[in-house]
């Protein structure tokens, strides 16, 4: 399946602002599996399973073992075969995908609202009862090391997991999620049986659904599902054509009516968005410190590119730090995905340069990083850094007007408001924020977020960030 990230941005302004009244309806099942709904009028129905069993979770010798067993979960359960798990959503027209990343794993499915039922017994069946025959391993393993040959392949992409292998050697975060294709091929049925009965449980993830369907109804289908201590009873069914049918017996038809609710459009958020927070969250990520010793350093590493590809950067904040929203509008100004960011007019505008230049933040449970990337001819790479670092001064040596700040305070909403539009992302974002930390994704409070930033703040954060003497810099020649 996919390994995708879901936070995209969409270029575009959109002027008008937004008032979303996301009311979220959750619950709780006895085993501790949390369920968070978001109504819509939509007929397509995103939901899935978000299990908090990430990168971060692998122990040494484990390296790209989440990822392995996001595969393998798709290769055959107690009652199905591979092929009969495939075919059990895209007969009825639906789409059935997975992605790893650090901090969790994701099964997910798109699917019309009347065959809701099929999708959450599919999702819960391949979840908490596959078998991962090794038959069927060993065929996969192999499209997993052609992934990771296409990635090494990728200097554009590789360069994002060596530099946090740079920022936090020694911990899981560092390594990339893929593994070695060595190490891939080391695996067994045995390691993704012990690594999912550990983590693959349902006090250990959350369901997340956004669709018209009966809140109620998805609540008892999935009790059904669940016994009070996450074992799931299939009533010994031997056939997976229609698994809805059997569940419809004691549940009597799933009709699910439209909700008499207001259109809910979703917004595609950053990991620095605001949420509200509605309870504490039983799945803090670990919260040792890596401590850093390169920040002030020029990393060189032989790669033998076309091009020369250099990042800089450092570690941030993380998603529970004040600072995180300053430095969220300060990043989309520097290096957003707009063509007027700073970076790309100094850079490409009005030098030739690149092709390419952004700058991303990432916040994690207990850290964050921040980073600048760009690809240009290797002998320009000195004059690119020169460029940037003048950049990066002007946002430390003086503070944004205040026509400055309202046009990117203006900018960076519309670009939320363009990407409410983007419904599967969206869903994704707010399970995961459910899942971590028990937050409900509010996209009115994350405008009132924006619009509270000062210049001052702004301008405090890029003092300590771009600070010459924190940044690391790394270059793939």
């Amino acid at each position: 399946m996919q390994n995708k990230c879901p936070i995209f941005w969409i270029n575009y302004i959109f002027n008008v602002t937004l008032h979303l009244e996301m009311k979220y309806n959750t619950y709780t099942l006895d085993n501790g599996l949390r369920i968070i709904h978001l109504p819509s009028d939509s007929q397509v129905v995103y939901c899935g399973y978000q299990i908090n069993a990430g990168t971060r979770n692998e122990e040494p010798g484990e390296e790209g073992l989440a990822h392995f067993c996001e595969h393998v979960t798709f290769k055959g359960t107690e009652r199905r075969k591979a092929w009969h798990i495939l075919n059990c959503l895209e007969s009825v027209g639906g789409d059935l995908n997975a992605y790893t990343n650090k901090e969790g794993t994701v099964y997910y499915s798109a699917i019309l609202k009347e065959h809701i039922a099929r999708a959450v017994d599919l999702l819960s069946d391949i979840v908490f009862h596959s078998v991962y025959p090794q038959a069927e391993i060993d065929k996969e393993v192999e499209v997993i090391c052609d992934e990771i040959e296409s990635y090494n392949d990728s200097p554009a992409e590789l360069i994002y997991d060596e530099f946090e292998n740079i920022l936090f050697k020694g911990s899981p975060l560092g390594h990339n999620i893929l593994g070695t294709a060595e190490q891939v091929r080391s695996f067994k049925t045995e390691d993704a049986l012990r690594f999912t009965r550990k983590l693959y449980r349902p006090d250990n993830a959350i369901f997340f659904a956004y669709g018209d369907i009966d809140f109620k109804k998805l609540v008892k289908l999935l009790k059904t599902l669940n016994m009070e201590h996450g074992t799931l009873n299939f009533m010994n069914s031997k056939t997976s054509e229609t698994p809805a049918e059997t569940l419809n017996l004691e549940l009597g038809t799933l009709n699910f009516m439209n909700n008499k609710t207001s259109e809910t459009p979703a917004a595609e958020m950053e990991a620095g968005d605001a949420n509200h927070k509605v309870q504490s969250s039983k799945f803090k990520v670990q919260s040792k410190e890596v401590q850093s010793k390169v920040a002030g350093q020029t990393i060189v590493m032989q790669k033998n590119t076309h091009q020369a590809h250099v990042m800089i950067g450092t570690r941030a904040y993380d998603v529970n730090d004040d600072r995180r929203m300053p430095l969220y509008l300060l990043n989309n100004m520097l290096g957003g995905p707009g063509m007027n960011a700073k970076l790309n007019l100094a850079l490409r505008e009005h030098n030739g340069l690149v092709y390419t230049v952004e700058s991303t933040m990432v916040a994690y449970g207990d850290t964050g990083t921040w980073s600048i990337y760009f690809g240009c001819d290797e002998h320009d790479v000195k004059r690119c850094l020169r460029l940037v670092r003048k950049e990066l001064d002007k946002f430390m040596q003086k503070p944004l007007s205040d026509a400055q700040l309202k046009a990117a305070k203006k900018q960076i909403k519309g670009q939320i408001g363009v990407a409410c539009d983007n419904r599967e992302n969206f869903a994704l974002d707010f399970g995961k924020s459910f899942l971590h930390y028990g937050w409900e994704k509010n996209v009115d409070r994350l405008y009132e977020q924006v619009d509270a930033i000062t210049a001052a703040q702004i301008q405090a954060v890029a003092q300590e960030l771009f600070d010459k003497d924190r940044l690391t810099t790394l270059i793939f020649k």
